[in-house]
């Protein structure tokens, strides 16, 4: 059972200097995971506008690359009338994004509510296109994680932890950054909603990039047996930055991914995903190496009757992620 909470509890300065001296080993994150209380649960606030959502549903799904500009973001994505918005790095309490709650303040923008869950507790500020951004020296809570934002307050939610080896964090295997060490992994938030149809379960989740596919299937297998073991037999939808193709040389081509045979095998459709490439260049990430399409929808007895590719470079030119938003409405079937 996932513990919802007002405010996740911060990492005290003690607990800090023992994540800092612990071994770099899978051993030590795992224990560590289990003494942060905010690594087991989720946070919970804003205000939804509806009682029950209506039986065709508006769903954005975007990797808003640590939520620079909160207010921008939710106000570019506000004229597609989203009911459910499914949210990847976003940041809370870090000094690159000003100390804020980022999804918060995009809830509060938007009018819905929102639950947030931690993927990583970062120790340091981040990367030099990062520190750019910081005025402080220091993050207030370091939390950066994944959100689902709803018209509607959810009936249930549910953290799925997707790996606890620390694959940001260990030694066991080549860290993933060795100079940005952070504890925690990918994860999702699943949380059931109610419709005039029925119940229906949105996912918004976010998988390994520095990864094979192999580790991405299982992920994807480890996020699927929790689906249906959360929400059995239900209309479900999974939303976000898959990371398909990332570390598959040379050509990087997400066709190569066995995560979509594995969701068909398991009764889901990949039809409310827009075609096109889904990164760009960004504030944070200026120059990137190649074009990827990341970002997907996954559904089970639902039907996407539409779906578009939502550009993140804003009125002015300026590009609010290094990721565009995804957008489909489906309907019940």
């Amino acid at each position: 059972m996932t513990e919802v909470l007002d405010r996740l509890p911060p990492v005290t300065p003690e607990m800090q200097a023992q994540i800092r001296q612990a071994p770099r080993t899978a051993a030590a994150h795992r224990a560590l995971m289990a003494e942060v209380p905010a690594m087991s649960g989720l946070q919970s606030g804003g205000q939804g506008r509806q009682d029950a959502l209506a039986a065709s549903v508006s769903v954005v799904a975007w990797n808003v690359e640590r939520c620079l500009f909160p207010e921008d973001t939710a106000s570019h994505i506000q004229p597609l009338e989203p009911q459910v918005v499914l949210l990847s790095e976003v940041d809370h309490g870090m000094a690159r994004t000003g100390q804020r709650h980022t999804t918060e303040a995009m809830a509060h923008a938007l009018g819905m509510t929102y639950v947030f869950g931690v993927e990583f507790h970062e120790l340091d500020l981040g990367g030099p296109t990062e520190m750019a951004f910081c005025e402080d020296d220091f993050n207030r809570f370091g939390w950066h994680g994944n959100a689902i934002l709803s018209a509607v307050a959810p009936e249930r939610v549910k953290l799925i932890r997707l790996d606890d080896h620390g694959h940001w964090f260990s030694s066991d295997e080549v860290p993933a950054d060795p100079e940005q060490p952070r504890l925690g992994g990918r994860m999702a938030i699943a949380a059931v909603l109610p419709t005039d149809a029925g119940p229906i379960c949105m996912v918004s989740t976010h998988l390994e990039s520095n990864a094979d596919a192999a580790h991405r299937h299982a992920q994807f297998e480890r996020l699927l047996r929790a689906i249906d073991a959360f929400a059995p037999d239900m209309p479900v939808l999974i939303g976000g930055d898959l990371n398909t193709g990332n570390h598959l040389p040379p050509d990087f081509d997400w066709q190569r991914e066995t995560l979509f045979d594995l969701a068909r095998s398991h009764g889901y459709d990949w039809s409310a995903t827009p075609d096109g490439i889904t990164t760009r260049p960004s504030l944070i990430t200026p120059h990137p190496e190649r074009e990827m399409k990341l970002d997907w929808f996954c559904t089970r007895g639902m039907r996407a009757t539409e779906n578009r590719l939502v550009s993140s470079v804003d009125e002015n030119g300026r590009p609010l992620s290094d990721h565009d938003a995804v957008w489909c409405r489906v309907t019940l079937e």
